[in-house]
């Protein structure tokens, strides 16, 4: 046998392998959105995929095993967006427009992959991503009250931070569940709600500090 040709059948099969995880961790999607966790069978999964039910155990012994490899997917995901997301902010920056750049982030990635919310935030997350879960909470308010230090005037209480920004992202969650059950303009309508009601919390605590010419 060519040594070449050797090494590259694994690689395809291993190329092969991936295709046909994405295509059940996508249909996957699909069904958990539609029905939730619990309702959701391993048959729909494989019938959403159009594939066998034996093809999708060869790859996932359960439906757990699914939920998990695509939170975990996501997840990572989402901390490369909310990384980006929520960077410090230029004190220039007025108010309005940096929460809008935040939550112009955030929406986009839960509109695009509306199965994270069903997931992590629906009344039946599977048990063996609340660990990670809750993680990435403990990370994502991490990042926001960072960003908060740059919006805050210098010297603001770091508990005032810490509940500044749980109270952001109680705002955001609230908003979000909404802005996923409509589409269109309407939907757009709900985004831009969620920043008007974070610009009109945040625009007392901020003062002056932001929106004012460097130098």
């Amino acid at each position: 046998m060519d040594t070449a040709t050797g090494r590259e059948q694994p690689r395809r099969r291993q190329a092969r392998g991936e295709r046909r995880i994405q295509q059940l961790l996508e249909a996957a999607a699909s069904v958990f959105c539609a029905t939730g966790y619990t309702a959701a069978s391993t048959n729909a999964i494989a019938r959403e995929a159009g594939v066998s039910p034996g093809t999708l155990y060869q790859f996932f012994p359960n439906k757990e095993a699914i939920a998990i490899e695509l939170g975990d997917r996501l997840m990572h995901d989402l901390r490369d967006t909310y990384g980006e997301a929520l960077a410090p902010v230029d004190p220039a920056t007025p108010l309005a427009d940096a929460v809008a750049a935040v939550v112009d982030r955030l929406t986009a990635f839960n509109t695009d992959h509306p199965v994270f919310f069903a997931l992590m935030h629906g009344p039946d997350m599977p048990g063996g991503i609340t660990e990670a879960h809750d993680a990435l909470h403990t990370s994502l308010l991490g990042r926001i009250e960072t960003l908060l230090a740059s919006l805050l005037p210098p010297g603001t209480d770091k508990a005032d931070v810490t509940r500044t920004a749980h109270i952001c992202l109680g705002i955001y969650k609230a908003g979000l569940e909404l802005v996923l059950s409509h589409e269109g303009t309407e939907q757009q309508a709900y985004i831009q709600e969620i920043k008007n009601a974070l610009t009109r919390y945040l625009d007392p605590l901020v003062g002056d500090h932001l929106g004012q010419p460097v130098g």
